[in-house]
């Protein structure tokens, strides 16, 4: 499974927890850090921690991935899952708001994800 794959099933395991405004941004012409970055908006605590769990539980089962870093999780204001080439963000809408990812990498392609393109 290339780089790009893992992200789309990261997003999908995304929009199974009904995350909300789910985008892909690929990073690897402009960063070594990764090559996509997942970002997606959770409106509750309790949903940003599903959400995470969903993409942990979808790629150990499909792909046999386990992220290499994790932070935020229990808090679960913003989570951040490190799978090396593909980096999943779940935020808050406040946390996202001010952190701004999407213009931080604007530099880097960026689409939304869309459920009917499973």
């Amino acid at each position: 499974m290339d780089s790009e794959q893992l992200a789309a099933l990261a997003a999908d395991a995304c929009d199974d927890r009904k995350a909300t405004d789910i985008r892909l941004i690929r990073v690897d012409e402009v960063s070594s850090l990764a090559d996509w970055l997942v970002i997606a908006g959770g409106q509750s605590d309790v949903q940003v921690r599903a959400i995470a769990r969903s993409v942990q539980d979808r790629l150990e089962d499909e792909v046999q991935r386990l992220p290499l870093r994790k932070e935020g999780v229990n808090e679960g204001r913003w989570a951040l899952l490190d799978y090396g080439e593909v980096i999943v963000h779940v935020l808050m809408p406040d946390e996202r708001g001010y952190y701004d990812l999407e213009a931080f990498w604007s530099h880097g392609e960026s689409r939304s994800y869309l459920a009917s393109a499973k």
